[in-house]
């Protein structure tokens, strides 16, 4: 189309970072300059680009001057749509497509398209490589050297992305792609989770246009602490058997067609995150029967290992010369259980397997959306298996609530017997048995958590891009990190990185793209990413030119606690590894090879210094409470009325470790009143003051205070039922000592009269469940109730909370362990 060019014109596009940055080539103009249907690309240097300076005539009459409209942006000619999807806790060795036994066809649909990436790492930690995977830098680097729930005040864990350091979000939004985020958020830091805000670390100011998902490390499936943007929505009220797998894919599904129809040529980029196959297990009873009909997981892990490194040879996802490393010592072997325990876990295994093919399906029918759109062959699509390795956090037997483990408790598997027919379903938070961990990790040593060796950081990769991947399952052996998505993504676009946003001057993407190996002719070709480090919990690795050296672990990622552990220098053993001949770190060199250790080792700690990883530390559990920013940092007395929901823990008063005081004025309407007061928590552990809701009217508007220790013991509290008018109900509980989950005695008092007493042998020591919220005036999700004095979510008080008040009495955590 013709241009019209002036000197006003030429000035605004400098300005607009069009012209001069760049050669001209790698501008586009269409449509006439000034017009509303003008658009452009930018050179991208600063985003967003600076407005240009108006290139029509201002007179003092409309009809004797000239209108001119801003150019929009848009992306580079044939950037295409990107779909990057990613899966939680899976395992390398899980899916079909690596040579797993659990079917996952959409998985193997990309691969059969495109690319199998088989030597892929993350940093074998959840947060850590959602924050590296969306800035394409080291996850020290970005501040999540761990999760957030445990960050610590350094630049390296403290769980605050930098503003130079800017996301692919930001980046493909500023150069004129349409921007969604659907599913897990793991990198919003706790103390900003609030309804305070601020809102800059939410997906929605991390370049993200829209988001649908869950805030945290998990969530139920069944009623996750769901967020649209930054407004909490609870679409399963009232829907029995709604899931978020099938929800978030819906959301999704709605969410391209929408773009396509209102804006045909507008290219998106859609960062899908579903919850599986984190903990808790959450597939449909549908999957359930389908996957248990199977009689995939009968024979046990050790057997489960044996098959899935065999398919893994036969597929070619292993080389000829790799060895499936042995059985650790420290899990038992299959044959070693008693039939009472390999009938449990085969339970929690088929309900694990029925997860991830479901969470499969459910990304199947995007990827389906998007070809039933036309939109598939202008797609780029990345579909990672997992963030990091299988999880043994469910400990050695496994565990109905995963807040177990993270309060360090073990459940007998007697005792888990009790929630055994309903295993997966909303009456559970479940989690599988650490050995099926380790099989789902075959051929590699270790688990998630652990970023020394491949079992924690191993993730599988299928790639596709009909028409620029030309070869249709191709297998690639390159090494590749988790921060090598971004600059892959931008090669794909023709977009650059930018040298500023929002004025910041940013630091380089730290990883290297992965286009290179799309070239059938490059399908052996060296690796361009020939060195990177690995730190997690002060276990530690470097990568460079086929070697990698690692720490021994020291501890175990199944028997999470608060002991002190090793020193985190002197307290660990070296290995060595050429993985260029030995893929599954079976061999190791170290005691052959002393003085290529010690060059390994020195070139870890310069990467280390280089990318924020020191501090090292060890600790694990201890770190839940070490103090945070927060809204409510040194505040000991709280105070509330009405209504209040959704807040957070980082914004809450925590009862945790310590005496407190809950003083509540209510006033009771004629005809009496039920429903929650304040709670915290929810079935699978938590607090709760409340009127009950009795049974067809009998025991109406009883007092209520219940002690929900992580759904394995529930302490009662019961009071009066309350006369219409006004009232003063004081809960009262007195530690016994300092430390963590120590006992105590709690008084229900109500208008100055004790009317309960009772004492609890432990209280929760460490975190009530994270998707649960702090609530005045009702209860949203769970309720802490199971059988006595039992409610519905979301109970809201029928009466008026005139005055609540928390008051908190010193902290005895740090007093005594």
């Amino acid at each position: 189309m013709t241009m019209r060019w002036n000197r006003s014109a030429l000035a605004g596009l400098m300005v607009f970072g069009l012209i001069g940055a760049l050669p001209a080539a790698a501008q586009t103009l269409t449509g006439t300059l000034g017009s509303p249907s003008a658009t452009t690309t930018i050179n991208g240097a600063q985003l967003p680009p600076p407005p240009p300076a108006f290139g029509g005539v201002i007179k003092e009459k409309a009809s004797d001057s000239t209108p001119w409209w801003p150019p929009r942006v848009v992306p580079p000619k044939g950037a295409p749509n990107i779909l990057l999807i990613m899966t939680d806790d899976q395992g390398f060795g899980a899916p079909s497509t690596f040579g797993g036994v659990i079917p996952t066809p959409s998985m193997d649909r990309i691969a059969n398209a495109g690319l199998r990436y088989t030597n892929f790492h993350s940093t074998s930690l959840c947060s850590p490589t959602r924050a590296a995977l969306i800035t394409g830098r080291n996850h020290h680097s970005v501040g999540f050297g761990v999760v957030g729930e445990v960050s610590t005040g350094f630049p390296g864990y403290d769980s605050i992305i930098p503003v130079d350091k800017g996301t692919i979000g930001t980046i493909l939004r500023d150069n004129g792609y349409s921007t969604a985020w659907f599913g897990k958020d793991h990198n919003t830091p706790s103390f900003q989770s609030s309804q305070a805000g601020p809102f800059n670390q939410w997906p929605n100011g991390m370049g993200f246009d829209y988001f649908y998902g869950f805030v945290g490390g998990d969530a139920s499936q069944w009623q996750p602490n769901l967020f649209r943007n930054t407004t909490a929505i609870y679409p399963f009220e009232g829907n029995p058997g709604w899931n978020l797998e099938t929800g978030m894919a819906d959301e999704a599904i709605q969410h391209v067609k929408q773009l396509k129809e209102i804006a045909p040529g507008k290219p998106w980029f859609v960062y899908y995150v579903p919850g599986a196959t984190h903990a808790p297990h959450h597939p449909t009873e549908e999957w359930v029967k389908k996957i248990s009909a199977m009689h995939l997981f009968d024979a046990g892990w050790n057997t489960l290992r044996e098959t899935i490194f065999a398919n893994q040879k036969r597929l070619g996802i292993m080389p000829a010369n790799a060895k499936l490393t042995p059985w650790p010592d420290t899990l038992p072997s299959w044959e070693s259980l008693d039939l009472e325990s390999k009938k449990l876990f085969i339970r929690q295994a088929d309900v694990y397997g029925a997860y991830l093919a479901y969470a499969d399906h459910e990304i199947g029918r995007v990827i389906q959306a998007v070809d039933d759109l036309g939109e598939l062959d202008n797609t780029l699509i990345i579909y990672i298996g997992g963030d990091n390795g299988a999880s043994a956090e469910g400990m050695l037997n496994g565990t109905p609530n995963e807040f177990t483990t993270f309060n360090s408790v073990s459940v007998p598997v007697k005792d888990q017997y009790l929630w055994y027919p309903f295993w997966g379903s909303e009456r559970t938070f479940p989690h599988f048995a650490a050995g099926w961990a380790w099989a789902m990790d075959t051929p590699f040593k270790w688990v998630k958590q652990v970023p020394s060796h491949f079992g924690g950081t191993a993730q599988g990769v299928a790639m596709a891009w009909p028409g620029h991947i030309p070869e249709g399952g191709g297998i690639r052996r390159q090494f590749a990190h988790v921060i090598d998505i971004v600059p892959t993504i931008l090669d794909a676009t023709g977009i650059p990185a930018p040298a500023a946003i929002d004025g910041i001057v940013q630091k380089p993407i730290e990883g290297t793209s992965m286009t290179y190996t799309w070239d059938k002719a490059n399908a052996d070709a060296p690796t361009q990413h020939t060195t990177q480090y690995f730190e997690m919990l002060g276990n530690r690795a470097i990568f460079h030119d086929r070697w990698v050296a690692a720490t021994t672990p020291v501890t175990l990622p199944w028997e999470l606690s608060t002991k002190t552990p090793p020193d985190v220098i002197t307290g660990y053993n070296w290995e060595l590894y050429n993985v260029d001949k030995d893929p599954t770190q079976f061999d190791d060199l170290a005691a052959q090879m002393p003085d290529k250790v010690r060059e390994m080792q020195a070139l870890f700690y310069a990467e280390a210094a280089k990318y924020n990883v020191l501090p090292l530390d060890n600790s694990t559990l201890a770190r839940w409470n070490t103090p945070r920013p927060s809204l409510t940092a040194g505040q000991t007395e709280f105070t509330y009325s009405g209504v209040l929901s959704g807040v957070p823990a980082s914004a809450a008063p925590s009862i945790l470790n310590k005496s407190y005081t809950i003083t509540a004025d209510v006033e009771i309407p004629d005809g009496g009143a039920e429903g929650m007061i304040v709670t915290e928590g929810g079935r699978f552990g938590g607090y709760g003051l409340y009127l009950s809701k009795g049974d067809f009217g009998i025991g109406r508007g009883k007092v209520i205070f219940l002690y929900n220790l992580l759904d394995l013991k529930r302490t009662i509290w019961e009071g009066p039922q309350l006369e219409p008018g006004k009232h003063t109900i004081v809960f009262d509980f007195r530690s016994d000592e300092p430390g963590l989950g120590k006992g105590g005695t709690g008084v229900l008092s109500v208008d100055g009269k004790e009317v309960a007493r009772n004492t609890l042998d432990h209280t929760t020591p460490v975190t009530f469940p994270e998707d649960e919220t702090f609530d005045v005036g009702l209860d949203t999700r769970t309720g802490v109730a199971l059988v006595e004095d039992r409610y519905e979510s979301p109970f809201r008080f029928t009466g008026t909370i005139d005055h609540l008040t928390v008051s908190l009495h010193p902290d005895q955590a740090a007093a005594k362990p």
